[in-house]
């Protein structure tokens, strides 16, 4: 199986600045899979910055939604 890590953030900062923390984001969950054993040749990532929110009110409480991993597997 292979694995696709999303970065996302929440729509405040600049886009650039999202896309930056997505990947941040999205690396940082790789580097934990891969310490807890999963083979790194196995997990690429992306980041969608704010361009995908999981929630699309404008507070904090969907803010907190929005900053997150998602986790994408498929078959080899």
């Amino acid at each position: 199986m292979k694995l696709q890590i999303e970065g996302h953030c929440d729509e405040r900062n600049t886009e650039e600045f999202n896309l930056a923390l997505g990947w941040r984001r999205a690396n940082t969950t790789k580097a934990y899979l891969v310490a807890l054993g999963v083979d790194v040749d196995r997990i690429s990532t992306i980041s969608y910055g704010e361009e995908r929110p999981f929630a699309t009110c404008h507070e904090e409480k969907c803010w907190a939604q929005n900053r997150r991993s998602h986790l994408i597997i498929t078959a080899r």
